[in-house]
């Protein structure tokens, strides 16, 4: 018996071709990673040309829409900012580097000064000292009198709290240095910090022998206290600059998308090249200027491709979000990535792609696209007009009475918004709200 056979079979598959691939890495490019692509690309492909925006068109728009940042100009300048004085110097300042300094200053003995010094590299960025590494000192044999006597000298430095092993005892170390050290908040510093945090100060008065108001004086000279003492030696988080990719404006009485295409390079084809593969007589040369060529008539595609998407994805936008952008109201209208796909006939993986990473301004602000993708709640609102609900509730709140969350849910089924108390609860978190205790004045 045979075991080879032949059958015919008839299916559909999809294959990614260069071109398909390149369209959808364009499509999800941010704007500032489009702009640096089509300059890799015009240096890797003679046959693309690159020239400046026209801004007369960019300053019109801002003309009839002042509320555009002027951030966004278009701009192909890599200007060099000028460095503020001293700032290269605050750079290559660390803790530990201020910390040795100080200890070489006490002139202590070489064993001190070494182990002091030893200490200073194991302070970690807040300037707390973990147990374990003082721990493991007594595995190198060095005698605990030493390791005593050089904890103390690290947490005599400045800043005040440095080389504390928790936050209890950063917190005592500041309140020492003071003079005339309230002894409530020292108490309540080392042994309450758990319940000042949930603000049981009956409980702690009443373990503590004193008064409620004078728990609340404690808590009010421990909140004035560090308890990150390294925080100003930590470097500072560089500032994220955000290019809109889409405006939405209101233009002569008509509400309308515009693209932020300012700042791109207007791509085209070099008429040169095309004359010569025409002219060319050299197989080789031919066949190297069609190929980039073809690459370059597949860029721009992608390029019409990928603004063709956002902008219908931005319309549809609008069109679901219009009481939003007029200004009638700042709650969301319920809108999902795949009812919007359903409605301009897009996969949803293309839709997402589209609003990957991208930003709109409008009068109101600055939003990521995908702000405006709310997922239904029970009523028909969306779980961003929910949280507009919640919040608008405890704003308008007794502080002496705050309500629980089974009121706010109580109050919210009050106004439509048909929800859990757990969602309640889950939305408060999210908007970073305490609990009914910890909002109570």
């Amino acid at each position: 018996m045979s075991l080879v056979q032949l059958k015919t079979e008839l299916r559909q598959e999809l294959k990614l071709t260069p071109q398909l691939m390149q369209s959808m890495e364009v499509l999800q490019m941010t704007s500032q990673e489009l702009l640096e692509y089509l300059s890799r690309q015009a240096e890797e492909n003679p046959l693309l040309d690159q020239s400046d925006p026209p801004e007369r068109a960019y300053e019109e728009l801002r003309r009839q829409a002042g509320w555009i940042d002027g951030g966004v100009r278009p701009t192909f300048a890599h200007e060099e900012t000028a460095m503020e004085a001293g700032r290269e110097d605050s750079r290559l300042e660390s803790l530990s580097a201020f910390l040795r300094d100080q200890i070489h200053r006490l002139r202590l003995s070489k064993p001190l000064a070494a182990l002091c010094g030893y200490l200073a590299e194991l302070v970690d960025e807040d300037g707390y000292l973990a147990q374990e590494d003082l721990d493991g000192l007594a595995s190198m044999k060095i005698p605990q009198a030493l390791t005593d006597q050089a904890l103390d000298t690290l947490q005599s430095l400045d800043p005040p709290g440095v080389g504390a092993r928790s936050l209890s005892e950063c917190l005592l170390l500041q309140l020492s240095r003071r003079g005339g050290a309230d002894p409530v908040a020292m108490d309540v510093a080392a042994r309450f910090l758990p319940e000042l945090g949930r603000k049981h100060y009956a409980a702690i008065a009443q373990k503590l022998g004193t008064t409620v108001e004078a728990v609340r004086a404690a808590e009010a000279v421990i909140a004035s206290l560090e308890p990150h003492p390294g925080r100003a030696f930590q470097p500072a988080e560089p500032t994220v600059y955000v290019r809109p990719d889409v405006f939405v404006a209101q233009l002569e009485g008509e509400w309308k998308v515009i693209l932020n295409e300012y700042y791109l390079p207007r791509v085209s084809v070099n008429d040169y090249y095309l004359r010569l593969l025409k002219s060319s007589d050299e197989k080789e040369t031919k066949d190297y200027l069609r190929r980039k060529l073809q690459q370059a008539k597949w860029l721009l595609e992608s390029l019409e491709r990928r603004g063709s998407t956002l902008r219908r994805c931005a319309e549809a936008v609008l069109e679901a979000q219009r009481p939003f952008f007029t200004g009638e109201t700042q709650a969301l209208a319920p809108m999902t990535l795949s009812t919007l796909a359903e409605g301009l006939t897009l996969h949803p993986s293309t839709v997402s792609r589209a609003v990957r990473g991208k930003y709109l301004q409008c009068r109101q602000g600055t939003y990521p696209l995908r702000y405006f993708f709310s997922l239904p709640v029970s009523g028909g609102v969306s779980r961003q007009a929910a949280k507009q609900s919640l919040l608008s509730l405890i704003r308008e709140e007794d502080r002496r009475r705050p309500y629980s969350d089974q009121d706010l849910c109580r109050l919210l089924a009050e106004r439509g918004v048909q929800v859990a108390r757990r969602t309640v609860t889950k939305y408060r978190l999210e908007l970073g709200l305490g609990s009914s205790a910890a909002r109570r004045k």
